[in-house]
C-alpha cells in the first residue's frame, strides 16, 4: 500500500500505532538565523509563481534542508523523490528523506521526513508522513539501526510547517511554524537534528 493512501486510522489498524497531538519539545526552541544565501534564495522564490508543489519544493523547501545541512558539517544528505519500499504495506516515493551521512549512494540511515502537503492542504499531508516514518523506522531496524529509536516528520506549504514524531505512537505537534519566522522553522529542525547527535552521544 502506498504511502499517500494512509489515513491515521487505518496506521492504527494495521500497525496498532496510535496518534496524538502534543508538544513535541520540552524546552523552548533557540531561533537559529538563516544565512545570507538562504535569505536571496526565498526572496527570490516570492518573486516567482509558486504554483505547484514541485515549484515549492525545489524554491522553498530545499534551500531550507540544503542550509540545514551546511550549518550542521553535511551532517546528513538529501534525497529527492526517492522511492522508499519496505514491503507491499509501506512503499512509495517520498518528497524528500533526510538520511544520516554515511556517503553511501543509496539510502542508509533514514531519520526526517519531509512531505509537501498537496493541494496547500496541510492536514492531508499528515497521513503520508505518518506512514513514511513508520516506513522508515522499519528501514533502521531492518537494517540494523537499532539504536533510532525515534523517527521525526515534516508536513509543510512551503508557508506553513508542522512537526511530528514517532516513537511508540505517533506525535503531532500542537504548534505550527511559518516561513515569515524562518529562524524559528530552522532552530525546530536544528532542534531535531541535536536530539540525534545526543542519542549517538549516549550509545
Amino acid at each position: 500500500m502506498a504511502y499517500t493512501d494512509y489515513s491515521l486510522l487505518q496506521i492504527e489498524e494495521e500497525f496498532g500505532i496510535k496518534n496524538q497531538i502534543d508538544d513535541l519539545f520540552d524546552t523552548k526552541i533557540e531561533a537559529l538565523e538563516p544565512s545570507k544565501w538562504l535569505k536571496d534564495a526565498l526572496q527570490i522564490a516570492k518573486e516567482l509563481p509558486l504554483r505547484s508543489e514541485k515549484a515549492k519544493s525545489e524554491l522553498i523547501v530545499m534551500p531550507i534542508l540544503i542550509e540545514l545541512r551546511n550549518k550542521n558539517n553535511k551532517y546528513f544528505t538529501i534525497y529527492s523523490g526517492d522511492n522508499l519500499n519496505i514491503d507491499e504495506k509501506l512503499k512509495g516515493e517520498c518528497d524528500f528523506i533526510l538520511s544520516k551521512e554515511t556517503k553511501n549512494f543509496d539510502i542508509n540511515y533514514p531519520i526526517i521526513q519531509v512531505v509537501e502537503a498537496k493541494k496547500n492542504d496541510i492536514d492531508i499531508g499528515i497521513p503520508q508522513c505518518a506512514a513514511q516514518m513508520l516506513g522508515a523506522k522499519k528501514f533502521n531496524e531492518k537494517r540494523g539501526n537499532k539504536n533510532m529509536k525515534i523517527v521525526y516528520g515534516c508536513v509543510t506549504t512551503g508557508d506553513t510547517w508542522i512537526f511530528m514524531q514517532l516513537d511508540e505512537i505517533i506525535k503531532i505537534d500542537t504548534q505550527k511554524y511559518y516561513l515569515t519566522n524562518l529562524p524559528e522553522i530552522l532552530g525546530v529542525f536544528q532542534k531535531i537534528l541535536d536530539n540525534f547527535r545526543e542519542n549517538e552521544d549516549n550509545k
